[in-house]
């Protein structure tokens, strides 16, 4: 039983239909799902994100995800050195990754849909906390799927916690390139030289989580904006 096969199986045997599922993960999640993406994870189109994959654990009422998503126990050596939430912490992000054929010797590509286009991923992350330079040469070839928005150009990983919680640290976060933002959008921005995921406000770059003090734009300071966060 594959991965999206095994998440049909446990949302039928706990008597859930693909909107329920899709209704509890948004009431909790800063993430709006849908039955649609409910249904392409399903069907293989689409894998969840962690959290969406954790929430659909819970509520199917999973109590091993190694040994439901993966028929193994856990006995590898180097969990010995986690406590106990550690080690669950790694089964989980270990579960997720066994089942991507990018990352398994095991799983067929054949349960999963073609990928229809490469984007940039770049490898320096931009930053929800303090700037980070953002090198427009150093990035990777990231092929996506048609759940990401078309109108992508670029990816770049959120660094910090600043703009929490509609994004997290090490978050993979779609750009849409354009030299100009509406007063209340979230972009990338490059500020004297440091990159950053802000929103932009009127004259400043604010955070979303409220313990962090906007960045005050000056007259003086070199501004450059990369785009508009889409996804």
């Amino acid at each position: 039983m594959n991965y999206g096969t095994t998440l049909a199986y446990l949302r039928k045997k706990s008597g859930y239909t693909q909107s329920q599922a899709a209704d509890y993960i948004s009431s909790i999640s800063n993430k709006t799902c849908s039955f649609k993406v409910v249904s392409h994870w399903e069907n293989g189109v689409s894998s969840p994100t962690v959290e969406q994959f954790l929430l659909l654990c819970e509520y199917y009422r999973v109590e091993d995800i190694q040994r439901t998503f993966r028929n193994v126990h856990s006995d590898f050596e180097n969990l010995k050195k986690l406590n106990t939430l550690g080690k669950g912490r790694a089964e989980e992000y270990i579960s997720m990754l066994s089942t991507n054929p990018l990352f398994s010797e095991s799983e067929s590509t054949d349960n999963f849909s073609p990928l229809s286009k490469f984007i940039r991923l770049y490898d320096i992350p931009v930053a929800a906390g303090g700037g980070t330079f953002l090198d427009s040469d150093s990035f990777a070839e990231l092929e996506v799927d048609k759940t990401i928005p078309s109108d992508a150009d670029f990816a770049v990983r959120v660094s910090g916690d600043s703009m929490e919680p509609r994004f997290v640290d090490s978050q993979v976060i779609f750009i849409m390139e354009q030299k100009m933002l509406e007063i209340g959008e979230v972009g990338i921005f490059s500020l004297n030289g440091d990159s950053y995921v802000k929103k932009l406000g009127q004259g400043k770059l604010i955070s979303l989580n409220p313990r962090y003090e906007p960045i005050e734009i000056h007259e003086y300071d070199c501004l450059h904006i990369f785009g508009k966060v889409i996804g």
